[in-house]
């Protein structure tokens, strides 16, 4: 059991993870959704947390607004993949349920200073803005953190948005510097691991083949979104990247890593949002994070399958 919260910049397959955590209440015990400026701005990513939430029948998760922008860089967005809307192949709208009152930084301040020790999960799907920015203004609240899971990062694979850089590292490098120094234990899923986890014709036609609404949003989000990735990158299927962070927390052996030290480069030039994952222990510094470098794709979407098919 995982007492969580989500931060998230939905984001095509960050809805897809939203609609995944949404239907493992018995594993995933979700205190609420926090949204960051990232894939899309903040507006839209927010809207998108909560249509999640509309699409999973579950209007008990509170969405929080959080950080508009990076803590010292220029914004950038991902609409080239994920759309004006940070959703295609779906219709949106403005959701029945508003927004929760107040700041995301707040609420992770309130929440966790209140939380038993070592007590909550908080899964990162996104820039990570939010936890940065909380941990500094109080850096106390790593005490009720049990775990860091973050879809973040690229060192074997190579980046998405540069040569180098992986986009959620990339949007806010200085956010992730703060992350990584904090302490706490922490995984990171990269690209290494999502670009070996794909799609093809028969795993979407499964979802859609479920019968239900959440079947099909799935399957038209990914019937959208796969086939760009697969043309850029020469993969015979699309990844479901921050859905990759659901399945670790919900069955962990269906992935292989080990403890490295990562370190993030923030300079300006080519390597800016680099995440210099140490994987022989070449520097001989503390691990500070559990790099996953593989997993069990078929696995994971029959994980997926078994849970979409449990949503309205």
């Amino acid at each position: 059991m995982h007492t969580l919260i989500i931060d998230t910049d939905p984001g095509a397959d960050d809805v897809i993870a939203l609609l995944f955590a949404m239907a493992a209440p018995e594993t995933l015990k979700l205190q609420a959704l926090t949204t960051v400026a990232g894939n899309v701005p903040l507006a839209k990513t927010s809207r998108n947390a909560r249509l999640a939430c509309e699409w999973a029948g579950r209007p008990d998760v509170p969405v929080y607004a959080g950080a508009e922008r990076p803590l010292q860089r220029t914004p950038i967005y991902a609409a080239n993949i994920h759309g004006r809307e940070g959703i295609t192949g779906v219709e949106v709208h403005e959701p029945a349920v508003p927004l929760a009152e107040g700041h995301a930084v707040d609420y992770l301040i309130r929440t966790l200073r209140a939380a038993p020790e070592k007590s909550v999960t908080l899964a990162m799907l996104g820039p990570q803005t939010n936890l940065a920015l909380a941990l500094g203004q109080a850096p106390d609240i790593v005490r009720g953190l049990r775990e860091l899971v973050l879809m973040a990062g690229a060192h074997f694979n190579g980046g998405n948005i540069t040569p180098t850089a992986e986009f959620n590292v990339f949007a806010d490098p200085h956010a992730a510097e703060v992350v990584l120094k904090s302490g706490v234990p922490t995984t990171m899923l990269p690209l290494d691991v999502t670009h070996k986890i794909l799609t093809s014709e028969e795993r979407i036609a499964r979802l859609r083949g479920i019968g239900n609404r959440a079947g099909t949003i799935v399957a038209d989000i990914l019937d959208a979104y796969a086939p760009q990735e697969m043309r850029h990158y020469d993969m015979p299927g699309g990844p479901v990247h921050d859905a990759t962070v659901i399945a670790y927390l919900l069955q962990p052996s269906l992935f292989r890593g080990r403890p490295v030290n990562v370190e993030i480069d923030s300079r300006e030039g080519m390597g800016f949002g680099q995440t210099a994952a140490d994987w022989y222990g070449s520097l001989n510094r503390p691990a500070n994070a559990n790099w996953i470098v593989d997993g069990d794709a078929q696995g994971f979407f029959d994980l997926l399958n078994e849970h979409i098919a449990r949503l309205p």
